[in-house]
């Protein structure tokens, strides 16, 4: 039988190739002016990947840090689905990585990551599905928009979905009502 040792090293050297492979791909978002917060500013050729360079940063919804995480206390049941999700906190930062060796589109892509971490799952499905084209009115778009700018502060996503009513508009792809 293979020791516990063992595997967790293994999903480690796994994890890592992934990441080198991937490049800034996994790169994750935040304004630009954030911070570390031990207060000097962040390094992108030498802080990325943060799970490896900067693991003081990064941390779990539920506050563990990412040597609280093991297979062994995953076995225990003592680290759950809540403490492997990403924080906003984290995409921000890798936004900021990312932002700063040029790669500005994955930058907005993770800073909209990080102000959908609000937004239920199940709520995310149903918005993913009234934005395919004639599943929503123009109406139900914007109120959408709404929804997510005033309920959640998704503010940059909130003024993606008004972009998608005005552009399904001019397309013809809004749901007839």
């Amino acid at each position: 039988m293979v020791e516990q040792k063992t595997v967790e090293d293994i999903v480690r050297q796994v994890l890592k190739n992934i990441y080198k492979e991937q490049g800034a791909a996994h790169v994750v978002s935040a304004p630009s002016a954030v911070n570390a917060p031990c207060g000097d500013k962040l390094v992108p050729e030498r802080d990325y990947p943060l799970a490896t360079k900067r693991p003081d940063l990064v941390k779990t919804p539920t506050g563990k840090s990412l040597n609280d995480i093991s297979l062994d206390k995953v076995l225990r049941s003592e680290i759950g689905p809540d403490d492997l999700r990403i924080t906003p906190q984290t995409l921000r930062l890798q936004a900021e990585i990312a932002e700063g060796v040029g790669r500005v589109q994955l930058a907005q892509n993770l800073r909209r990551a990080a102000e959908l971490t609000a937004i239920p799952d199940n709520r995310i499905l149903e918005i993913y599905n009234a934005m395919r084209p004639y599943r929503s009115s123009k109406q139900e778009l914007l109120d959408i928009a709404e929804e997510m700018e005033t309920k959640y502060s998704a503010k940059i996503n909130a003024a993606l979905v008004r972009e998608s009513a005005e552009v399904y508009e001019r397309r013809n792809r809004l749901r007839a009502e």
